[in-house]
């Protein structure tokens, strides 16, 4: 415990100050004390709770920490900027307690964001504030010359509010000569004082005798209070008045009506005639018990004229004197005790409340403090607070009649986004009293849910050829959450499909997760691929789930066949050789064809279109082979040109054309006689005009070098024509190398030698052709006169522009 005291003292040029002393207890857990003198100034600084608790000025400024009193006069007020609790209003410590003590007001100090409850209890010290005083300004007094050594003369008590040391505590009596003064202390604490007879009066020698009564206290500085005291003296009358009991008990219950009887006072005096006769009064009595209680002064029968309350006073003494006419008296002690009814409902009042509660608050976080009182006492004040049980929270108690109802499970909006939370105290008393209050807490919203998709994974198939922007289907997810934690935005992972970023395939929408192709899809290129798609809430931070999705190419018919063989070109022609011999079943040639297409889209099937002898040949449905239907007569044309139709099976159908030549002959020379006026149909190239404007644009720029060129050709050829000339080398057979199918079809393939001799002379060739076993393949240029030059280059016949083969 730390004290500390500043005191300040009036000189007679300084201007006069209270004296402050503030004694603060260290502070303990929930509670602090304070001690402050009464009449303080209002501003005066009561404690610095700020530090005596332990808080920050900005914790009491952040969690708008506020005083909460219990009555309806707030004495102090808190400066929160400062951290300390200051006068509010005039102290005045006998209006407050009166003569209690120790003389103490709490209050309750609440901070918000958490919550925060503090007990603060402030002892009001009395200061000598008061004067004591005597009911009376006079006090008469008959006394009988009778009256012997030792006679007690009660007399009324002066009052002083302030208590302790401040209050009466010494009465004197001047003069002295035939009275001295005796001063008792009463259970209450108070005192009452008689008057003593030292020496018999003379009514014969002095008739009337004037005393002073003085009370003084024992503050600084000192004050008093007095009363002048006339005795007259009388006649002798010498027996005083007995009461029938030193002490009267009674007990009233606080819910008694009025006029209730509580006691009777008895008195007797041994004398008689007047001087016997005895009536009652009260001495000494407080003015509040004056208003509760009424003394038939003849009777002396006691009775209730007012309502009593336990809870303000619970028990009152009273002092009723007997005495006769002449003065003599005797006093005796009334105790009236009240007893407690159940009378008083316990209240709630509700200190602090969060109206709202985030879901992922901890377990014991506090929801609301509230306050339960019962006026009663014992049993009838005990009270039980309690609350529903059917929900996720507890109360506990924390100070002396506070409650805090705190979190007791974990908390799910989802689940359950509102409670209604039902308070009720009751008390112990027969029967119980009880009330009850409803607060209603919302269960605020954290991002605690992911988002959630209708399906695990998604798959889904799309035609090839799209038109880029086609609409797929849309992936869908949920959240739990509400608010913005649950809006859910769709974005599609980066990924490589082919080499390709997945963005250049598919788009995906953010708001509703619909799922757009970027481009048109080709299913030759691309079958299938897959991807990721994330969807995030808008929390923060915010949570996200994936989804696999992947996307199925179908297949259309959007190629035509492609025929591999025969192969041609527009500068020659390739025709099949079939001997005259030839038996029903010879196999001419075999149409391969091929379809970049799949499924039955792919399936290719053989026709043929046109023939100049139809019921020589047929061509296989399936395998496209070219089989003689007959056996080959003289008569059959050595030329023989058929059409065939390579055809696929999808909706609709893709075809392609193919002409086939065949020369039915058994040797070479015929077939070359007859082949040489053969006529082709020759296509000419779309682009034939662009090449032969590009053709003129570049001949005046290569023409001068061109010339030279030629010029240096002609030159070098004639003089190694010349040197073959006049040289008498022999001549030497040429075999050219071997040469095997180069389109790596597979099929039909067929080897061919060719024998070129070369003379110095005659400038001709002469070419013989060495028959295969099976069939041969001729290739011809048409525009030789008996002499075949061979051809340097070959071109496939995919990369062929002029190709014959017809495409539908």
């Amino acid at each position: 415990m730390g004290d500390w005291c500043s005191t300040a003292r009036r000189g007679g040029w300084q201007v006069l100050f209270f004296l402050l002393c503030l004694c603060a207890l260290d502070s303990v857990t929930g509670q602090a004390r304070y001690t402050i003198p009464e009449e303080q100034a209002e501003g005066s600084i009561v404690g610095n709770i700020g530090r005596d608790l332990g808080l920050e000025v900005k914790r009491l400024v952040s969690g708008k920490a506020r005083i909460i009193t219990r009555g309806t006069r707030q004495y102090v007020d808190l400066n929160r900027d400062k951290g300390i609790i200051v006068v509010k209003e005039r102290i005045d410590r006998e209006e407050l307690c009166g003569q209690t003590t120790p003389c103490s007001f709490s209050f309750e100090l609440i901070i918000e964001n958490p919550i925060q409850l503090y007990r603060v209890t402030v002892e009001v010290r009395d200061i000598n504030d008061n004067t004591p005083s005597f009911p009376k300004d006079e006090i008469s007094l008959e006394i009988s010359e009778s009256a012997v050594s030792g006679t007690r003369f009660s007399l009324e008590s002066a009052v002083d509010p302030d208590v302790g040391v401040n209050g009466i505590q010494n009465y004197y009596l001047k003069p002295t000569d035939h009275f001295q003064l005796e001063v008792h202390s009463l259970s209450n604490g108070g005192k009452y004082i008689e008057m003593i007879l030292q020496h018999p009066l003379d009514r014969e020698k002095q008739e009337t005798l004037s005393l002073v009564l003085i009370a003084t206290d024992g503050g600084e500085p000192q004050r008093s209070g007095t009363v002048r005291i006339h005795i007259t003296v009388l006649d002798a009358n010498d027996n005083a008045p007995v009461c029938g009991q030193a002490v009267y008990k009674a007990d009233v219950k606080e819910s008694s009506p009025k006029g209730t009887l509580i006691t009777t006072v008895s008195g007797n005096d041994a004398d008689k005639g007047i001087n016997g006769e005895v009536t009652f009064a009260m001495a000494h009595v407080s003015k509040e018990a004056k208003e509760l209680f009424e003394l038939n002064v003849t009777t002396g029968e006691i009775k209730l004229v007012a309502e009593v309350d336990f809870e303000k006073t619970n028990n009152y003494q009273l002092n009723v004197q007997a005495k006769d006419h002449w003065g003599l008296a005797d006093t005796c002690k009334v105790v009236i005790q009240i007893t407690d009814e159940n009378d008083n409902v316990p209240t709630i009042q509700l200190m602090s409340f969060s109206h709202s509660i985030s879901e992922d608050s901890p377990l014991g976080t506090t929801v609301a403090v509230v306050n339960v009182e019962d006026a009663d006492s014992d049993g009838n004040g005990i009270v039980l607070c309690s609350i529903n049980a059917d929900i996720p929270f507890k109360i506990e108690s924390s100070l002396t009649d506070y409650y805090t109802i705190v979190t007791e499970s974990p908390l799910d909006r989802e689940t359950v986004s509102e409670y209604n939370i039902t308070i009720t105290v009751s008390d112990e008393g027969s029967p119980p009293l009880s009330s009850s209050k409803n607060i209603t807490v919302k269960v605020s919203d954290v991002n605690d849910n992911p988002p959630k998709f209708v399906q695990p994974e998604y798959s889904k198939s799309i035609q090839e050829n799209n038109s880029p922007g086609f609409s797929i289907f849309a992936v869908r997810a949920s959240d739990a959450d509400w608010g913005q934690n649950a809006r859910v935005s769709y974005f599609l992972d980066d990924k490589q499909v082919n080499g390709l970023a997945v963005s250049s395939f598919v788009s995906v929408n953010s708001e509703n997760g619909a799922i757009h192709a970027v481009r048109s899809f080709d299913y030759e290129q691309i079958k299938s691929f897959d991807f990721n798609v994330t969807a995030r809430d808008g929390g923060s931070p915010p949570l996200s789930s994936v989804v696999a999705v992947r996307i199925l190419v179908q297949d259309q018919n959007d190629n035509a066949p492609q025929v591999l063989y025969p192969v041609q070109t527009s500068s020659s022609l390739v025709a099949e050789m079939v001997p005259r011999s030839a038996d029903v079943g010879y196999l001419v040639t075999k149409v391969v064809a091929v379809d970049v297409d799949s499924g039955q889209n792919a399936w290719l099937s053989y026709k043929l279109q046109k023939a100049t002898d139809r019921a020589l040949f047929e061509v296989g449905l399936q395998n496209g082979e070219i089989r003689t239907i007959r056996q080959v007569n003289d008569k059959d044309a050595v030329k023989q040109r058929l059409t065939v139709v390579v055809e696929d099976n999808g909706q609709p159908s893709r075809s392609a054309t193919v002409n086939v030549n065949v020369a039915v002959a058994d040797s070479f020379p015929e077939v070359l006689s007859e082949f040489t006026d053969f006529t082709h149909d020759k296509e000419y190239n779309d682009n034939l005009t662009f090449y032969l404007v590009l053709a003129l644009a570049v001949v005046s720029f290569l023409f001068i070098t061109c010339l030279v060129v030629i010029i240096s050709v002609k030159i070098y050829r004639w003089r190694q024509s010349r040197i073959l000339y006049h040289s008498n080398l022999p001549v030497i057979p040429y075999y050219p190398p071997r040469y095997a199918d180069t389109l790596g079809t597979g099929t039909l393939q067929h080897v061919y030698n060719y024998e070129v001799c070369r003379t110095t002379d005659s400038r001709k060739s002469d070419c013989q052709f060495a028959r295969p076993c099976s069939q041969n393949v001729l290739i011809m240029d048409p525009s030789s006169t008996g002499t075949m030059q061979r051809m340097q280059n070959e071109k496939n016949i995919l990369d062929e522009p002029d190709s014959p083969i017809e495409v539908s």
